[in-house]
């Protein structure tokens, strides 16, 4: 695993996408480019099998990972806690988590773990969620959302990433009555629940319209809008914007729509400002610059990097040298890995990737 300290050192990276969860954060001036050999490597080491996220709290970097033989007795899940500067272990708590997966396309984890001060969340692919310490991996609390819930089991596990707000876990369940629960942050006894729909692979955000804060995923208690994807695979988060835009993608027969949302007196109102299936993103993130989202669009085939327009849905670009890139954005350059382990930086804007 090669270090992503070069960035993620700058600034807290808490969760899933970041302090704002929106793949974007706040640094010093990044370098314009990059020797032709790359930035310095800073140390190097094995993990497990697993899809997990990294995210970075006081020198601490946390993720997850599998190990033991996929689907057997012994299989685990752990929560690793590496020091950022040395690459070594500071801890690691490991548990139970036996996974047979259909599609054979790896065993998870997928989900990213979250840090709130001394406190690690984290939510495995058999729907276990826990709280840790963040400086000795010891359990705080723990549910498990398919024996207790009934949480709707997905071909390839439990994949959302943990969210949280104010002094709430809130995680997607699916179900009848448990489609979304909040747990107590502190002691994880159960605040609310909400909703009767399935669960999803994409994760949860908080948005604010118009003075009232929502929650976002895939379909929500104050208002719903369709967006079928064959198999159910709605993975990648929903984007947000200030002027109230939410962009939100889908691969397969999925495609992408824009919805503008108004909120007054409690009601929201939602108008599709377009939709279409020249951008589909698989299960990689979107980033919004402007008036412009930029991702990866396509899922068994290719998938070239895609600029759009989000207003109006019109395609500005597509770049074929990053197959299905992550985006991060900061200092107005995008750092972009793609699935073949390709690390590079880059200038993105209207006109192209640079």
């Amino acid at each position: 695993m090669y270090s992503a300290v070069f960035l993620l050192m700058l600034a807290q990276w808490p969760q899933w996408g970041g302090p704002n969860r929106n793949f974007q954060v706040d640094s010093p001036r990044l370098a314009n480019t990059w020797p032709p050999g790359g930035p310095k490597r800073l140390w190097v080491r094995e993990l497990g099998e697993g899809f997990s996220g990294i995210v970075v709290d006081g020198g601490r970097l946390y993720t997850m990972h599998n190990r033991g033989n996929r689907g057997q007795s012994g299989e685990q899940e752990l929560v690793v806690a590496i020091d950022a500067e040395t690459g070594k272990t500071m801890w690691e708590y490991a548990y139970r988590a036996v996974f047979t997966n259909d599609a054979q396309v790896g065993p998870g984890p997928h989900a990213s773990p979250l840090v709130d001060g001394d406190r690690l969340y984290t939510a495995g692919v058999t729907g276990k969620i826990h709280c840790l310490n963040a400086k000795t991996g010891k359990v705080a609390w723990m549910h498990d959302l398919r024996l207790e819930y009934n949480a709707s089991p997905l071909i390839y596990g439990y994949a959302s990433s943990p969210l949280l707000y104010k002094d709430k876990i809130i995680v997607p369940v699916g179900g009848q009555g448990y489609a979304l629960m909040a747990f107590d942050k502190m002691d994880g006894h159960p605040i609310w629940r909400a909703g009767s729909y399935t669960n999803a692979y994409s994760s949860p955000l908080v948005i604010n319209v118009d003075g009232q804060d929502q929650i976002i995923i895939v379909t929500n208690v104050l208002w719903t809008r369709p967006q079928n994807a064959q198999y159910g695979l709605n993975v990648t988060m929903p984007v947000w914007g200030p002027d109230n835009l939410l962009f939100v993608s889908s691969a397969y027969n999925g495609g992408s729509q824009v919805l503008r949302l108004h909120q007054k007196d409690g009601k929201t109102t939602v108008e599709q400002l377009w939709s279409g299936y020249k951008m589909h993103i698989h299960h990689g993130d979107a980033v919004r610059i402007g008036d412009v989202i930029y991702g990866s669009s396509g899922d068994f085939g290719p998938a070239p990097l895609t600029a759009v327009d989000v207003r109006t849905g019109k395609v500005l670009w597509q770049d074929r040298q990053f197959p299905k890139a992550n985006l991060v954005v900061a200092d107005g350059k995008a750092i972009i890995l793609d699935q073949d382990g390709e690390l590079a930086l880059a200038t993105l804007s209207a006109e192209g990737c640079k």
